[in-house]
């Protein structure tokens, strides 16, 4: 078997442990430095870590002599060197930087594809499993008419509205990630193998999940908030007032993610779950792409390119406000938790320069806290 890291072996230890969620386990991270250093700390030190109560602290204890456990990761070793899995941990660079600020992002993911899951642009496209004619129609028309704006399409593999946005991100050449709610040793539902196979050519499948883990109904919840996280803006194409993809919808919503939705007929009940987003103003209503692009500040302009480039020389910036500058000419449509991790500023001192280089007219705020040149 390949000589992986005992980082790995550690991380994926640590997500086995009862009770220790990808909250508790971060917040276990941060303090003792890594994965592996968890399973080496002393109760008497656990004890000291914030939100690490007696209960906690005695299960980290009798992990770290539990053998089951160690031979599960050893197993699990040996699927992921056999599938050819890309493990995510939080804290590498490869993880989706979109879900990484997400309070309850997962610790772990276990990725087999080829794309990189931070492209520059990323939208969930999200609806019901029933879904109408109607529905089909409005998905694969979005993506169509996204196709030359190389966007990276995820969804959840599921019936209805998830399968049409996966197969029309493959039929209009955009690559396309389904987040599942099982390991990758199986695939559900087994119906849709084969489009699973082409998403791995031109995109990719994700989990939290560790192999021979079945497709339980909480899992999708749970799913949803990857779906959720790891995007730019949630689109809903098609709900009823409960189900998978309003769940996506409103944690997208906690999130602080553009959500957007088609409107339907008000006595469809397939439209009611979108007409209800767009009513509580969770959603702004979209019917095109056009739309979509022009809200999320996506349109190509050849004066964009022009004007990325050209700061008045006229306006005296600190140091601080042109390193800003500097990093918003490297990555167009930047998060602020990305400006204060680069340039390792405070959340307050980051807005306050920011605000001003906003009133000075030479940046932009755009939704979902990201910033670009003027």
């Amino acid at each position: 078997m390949k000589a992986y890291s005992n980082q790995l072996f550690y991380q994926i230890a640590l997500t086995q442990i009862v009770g220790v969620g990808s909250v508790i386990a971060k917040n276990l991270v941060a303090y003792c430095g890594s994965a592996e250093s968890i399973f080496k700390t002393s109760r008497k030190e656990l004890l000291k870590i914030p939100l690490i109560g007696e209960s906690v602290a005695n299960r980290i204890i009798d992990a770290q002599n539990n053998s089951d456990l160690f031979l599960r990761v050893e197993e699990e070793l040996r699927f992921i060197e056999k599938e050819h899995i890309t493990p995510l941990f939080f804290t590498d660079t490869q993880y989706p930087h979109r879900l990484k600020h997400c309070n309850d992002a997962p610790i772990l993911l276990f990725y087999q594809g080829n794309v990189d899951l931070n492209a520059e642009k990323i939208i969930s496209v999200v609806g019901t499993r029933s879904a109408t004619e109607y529905g089909k129609h409005q998905t694969e028309k979005l993506i169509k008419e996204l196709s030359s704006e190389s966007i990276l399409v995820v969804s959840g593999l599921a019936y209805g509205i998830d399968i049409h946005a996966h197969r029309a991100a493959i039929n209009n050449g955009l690559s396309t990630i389904g987040v599942v709610a099982h390991g990758l040793d199986t695939l559900y539902p087994s119906v849709h193998h084969h489009t699973a196979k082409k998403m791995q050519q031109q995109g990719g499948l994700l989990t939290e999940y560790l192999s021979n883990t079945i497709p339980d109904k909480e899992n999708f919840p749970q799913r949803n908030r990857i779906v959720a996280g790891m995007c730019d803006a949630v689109i809903v194409v098609e709900s009823k007032r409960t189900g998978g993809a309003l769940i996506t919808a409103e944690i997208a919503h906690t999130y602080n993610k553009d959500v957007f939705a088609f409107s339907g007929r008000a006595e469809d009940e397939l439209s009611a779950g979108c007409n209800m987003l767009i009513k509580r103003n969770k959603a702004a209503l979209i019917e095109n792409a056009a739309d979509l692009l022009y809200a999320m500040n996506w349109e190509q302009k050849e004066q964009k390119k022009k004007t990325t480039t050209q700061i008045p020389l006229a306006i005296n910036l600190s140091e601080e406000e042109m390193s800003i500058v500097n990093v918003l000419k490297e990555i167009p449509a930047i998060h602020v938790d990305d400006i204060c991790s680069r340039l390792n500023l405070s959340p307050g001192k980051a807005s306050g320069l920011l605000l001003q280089l906003e009133f000075s007219n030479i940046i932009k705020s755009l939704p979902g806290k990201r910033y670009t040149l003027n």
